[in-house]
C-alpha cells in the first residue's frame, strides 16, 4: 500500500510541475470541458488523501486514530494550500479559492473513507 501512495504523490507532483513548466500535453484534458479542473482537483487530491491515511492507519497500530488521520489530513491540506498560492508566481498557473476548496472538499472525504474502512 506505501508503495501505490508513494507512486500516486510523485505522480501529482509530476503534474504540477507540468503545469508549472505550461507543459501538461494530454493531461490538459480536464481544461476541455466546464470544471473539469474542479473535479480533477478534487479527485486528486481525496485519492492522495485516502491512500496516505489508509497507508497510515493500517502500518501500525495508534491510540488515537482519529488524532493521526486529522493531523495527516491537515498537513496535506497547508501543503496543497502552499502550491495552489504559490501559482501566483508562474504565468502558466492561475491561483483560485475555488480550486483550493475543491481540493479541500477531497482531501476531507478521502480523511473520512480511509478512516471508516
Amino acid at each position: 500500500m506505501k508503495y501505490l501512495t508513494a507512486l500516486f504523490a510523485l505522480f501529482i507532483l509530476l503534474v504540477i510541475i507540468l503545469a508549472d513548466m505550461g507543459r501538461l500535453g494530454f493531461l490538459g484534458f480536464a481544461y476541455a470541458f466546464p470544471m473539469g479542473d474542479k473535479a480533477g482537483h478534487f479527485l486528486l487530491f481525496g485519492i492522495l488523501s485516502f491512500l496516505i491515511n489508509l497507508t497510515a492507519l493500517r502500518s501500525r497500530r495508534f491510540s488515537d486514530p482519529k488524532r493521526v488521520a486529522v493531523t495527516l489530513t491537515l498537513i496535506l491540506a497547508l501543503l496543497v494550500a502552499a502550491e495552489e498560492f504559490s501559482q501566483k508566481y508562474f504565468a502558466n498557473r492561475t491561483f483560485s479559492i475555488s480550486d483550493l476548496l475543491f481540493g479541500y472538499a477531497g482531501i476531507f472525504l478521502g480523511m473520512w473513507l480511509a478512516f471508516k474502512k
